[in-house]
């Protein structure tokens, strides 16, 4: 087994074509067939079905595929580290981000990284919480901001900030940021809110819990962009953080306010795997994330946000 197989048996799982996976690889079909023989040989295990809707994956070739994509990373991050000088900070960097940051956090650490650090290669996940979570584990990614994972052992977790959940309707709602909505009060209410396992949905399932409110919930979904939608198409309310709608806050398309009785809040941390070396331009990057995160925060850029780190 080399990384010339598992690079081909990667390409082939992605695009679940031979000839297309040839194309990307820049090799004749011939010898990408080759190469997953060669593999195939290698595992003792056939990797993939050839089936009218294309290539598929074996349960053997699912159970290879994430190792294969680990293996990839980790070569791709070392050929980028190393082709550095002592001097110069290189190689690939990967940071995982929540649907609610996508629009404020990436412009803003990749033009620091590009000032600071040009030879780092910066790639950037999004997911929920529990992904992203999940992808740290496994090494996906290299640093992520998460929330809820306070007490993982396995993860070294720095508090950040902290930010409220609002209830946000359409613009129509008779909701503003000094008028506070009682949890109880939405008990009567077309509820859309996120499927679980999410982090948001466990942060109110435990407070209507204590609160002793069940919520009408309509509809699920997990994706923030169909819950937003939702809303704006006059289906219901749900609860999100206001950087989630800061957007349709500003023009009018979305109202929100606090809620209360109890508080609902989330605190972000940065999530680093405990038991693995940081590699120094993934420090630096992180810090050049913790930076850009806190003047998010101070000049207001992130709604209703505090920072806590110390």
């Amino acid at each position: 087994m080399d990384h010339k197989q598992l690079r081909a048996f990667l390409t082939i799982a992605e695009t679940r074509n031979m000839t297309r996976a040839a194309e990307i690889l820049n090799l004749v079909q011939p010898a990408v067939s080759r190469q997953l023989r060669l593999l195939e040989e290698d595992i003792g295990a056939q990797l993939f079905e050839r089936e009218r809707q294309g290539m598929v994956l074996t349960e053997a070739g699912k159970a290879l595929f994430g190792y294969a994509r680990r293996a990839m990373l980790e070569l791709d991050r070392a050929r980028a580290e190393l082709s550095g000088s002592e001097d110069e900070v290189a190689g690939i960097v990967t940071l995982g981000i929540l649907p609610s940051t996508c629009n404020l956090l990436p412009g803003p650490i990749l033009a620091a990284a590009l000032q600071k650090y040009p030879k780092v290669r910066i790639r950037f996940a999004m997911g929920y919480a529990g992904t992203l979570q999940q992808w740290l584990e496994k090494g996906e990614i290299d640093a992520a901001l998460l929330y809820g994972v306070e007490h993982e052992p396995h993860i070294q977790a720095t508090p950040l900030v902290e930010e409220p959940l609002w209830i946000v309707g359409p613009a129509s709602a008779k909701l503003r940021k000094g008028n506070p909505v009682k949890l109880s009060s939405l008990a009567t209410q077309a509820m859309i809110l996120p499927n679980g396992p999410n982090g948001i949905r466990h942060l109110l399932d435990q407070a209507c819990a204590v609160a002793k409110v069940s919520l009408q919930v309509i509809v699920e979904t997990n994706a923030m962009d169909i819950q937003k939608s939702l809303v704006l198409g006059g289906h219901g309310y749900t609860i999100l953080p206001p950087i989630s709608f800061k957007q349709e806050l500003a023009d009018g398309r979305l109202k929100g306010a606090p809620l209360d009785a109890p508080k609902i809040s989330r605190t972000l941390l940065l999530a680093l795997l405990a038991n693995r070396t940081i590699s120094r331009p993934v420090r630096c990057v992180v810090d050049l994330m913790v930076d850009c995160i806190h003047a998010a925060v101070t000049n207001k850029q992130w709604p209703e946000a505090i920072w806590v780190a110390k």
